[in-house]
């Protein structure tokens, strides 16, 4: 009697807490707030400095779109995204390439636009060295970057086949700056680096000697996606939305965030990279 009474207990916590699940979850579809995740990986500043201009940039979004409410988070990271993604259940996300290829398959993202960004930045890639001339004199060396967390993206998205990351010594490195003065302080023979990167080149003191030895081909911008509890007449109305939104009012919140502008998109402009990404 003892060990049914305990076997009992534990189906009514676990019923409980299920139903305390269900009780959050059916608050955040009912209280009226659409919520939209922004992640920039590899973004420059903190989630906590950029956050009141991602809620400026949602608020806007959310009056173009007809919204009575809103909420914004911007995370840096796909596991501070995950965090959210799990805790407010979003209705949308504005993403970076990587992050919505590794996110799409397990969330059921589906792509309603693309984010175009004032500032270069996960477009194009480029090895870069001030010793090698081409990929092949980098391969057996080492290789500095910021860029090697997501081993599928690296490979599959940016290489496409020109290399895999066993190629190299890998040396990783937390920030953009950081990788190229690996090369020029002559602790890395390469580097792999983005064309926000490429682009700083000149500016660091050395870096007038890093060339690039090899560059992929140019991606697709960010990701606007829609999660599996926006409705559908919401998704409608908020892609239809998307070309007003860096206009008028909206242009200065969308510069804060440095999104020069937003516009509708489907699946087949994304299809060559999410290709990639599966095999």
């Amino acid at each position: 009697m003892v060990r049914t009474s305990r076997v009992s207990r534990s189906i009514c916590l676990a019923a409980a807490l299920s139903g305390l699940a269900l009780t959050a979850d059916v608050a955040h579809a009912a209280d009226g707030t659409v919520r939209v995740l922004v992640i920039k990986e590899q973004g420059i500043g903190s989630a906590a400095q950029a956050q009141p201009y991602v809620d400026k940039l949602v608020a806007v979004a959310g009056k173009a779109s007809g919204w009575a409410a809103t909420e914004g988070k911007y995370a840096t990271t796909r596991e501070g995204a995950e965090e959210y993604i799990h805790s407010a259940d979003p209705h949308f996300g504005i993403m970076s390439l990587g992050a919505f290829l590794a996110l799409r398959g397990k969330h059921q993202l589906e792509v309603l636009g693309k984010a175009e960004v004032t500032q270069a930045g996960g477009r194009e890639y480029h090895i870069v060295s001030k010793t090698q001339t081409d990929i092949a004199g980098c391969k057996g060396k080492t290789l500095a970057s910021n860029h090697l967390d997501d081993v599928r993206f690296a490979e599959k998205v940016l290489g496409e086949g020109a290399f895999v990351l066993a190629d190299f010594t890998l040396v990783p490195t937390k920030r953009p700056v950081q990788t190229i003065k690996k090369v020029t302080a002559g602790e890395s023979e390469c580097a792999l680096i983005d064309d926000a990167q490429f682009a700083e080149l000149s500016k660091i003191e050395g870096g007038a000697a890093i060339k690039s030895v090899w560059k992929s081909k140019k991606l697709p911008p960010m990701v606007v996606v829609a999660f599996p509890s926006a409705p559908a007449p919401e998704r409608a109305t908020f892609k239809a939305a998307l070309g007003k939104v860096c206009t008028g009012e909206g242009k200065a919140a969308c510069g804060e965030v440095g999104i020069k502008n937003l516009g509708p998109a489907g699946a087949s402009d994304y299809q060559a990279v999410i290709t990639a990404y599966s095999r």
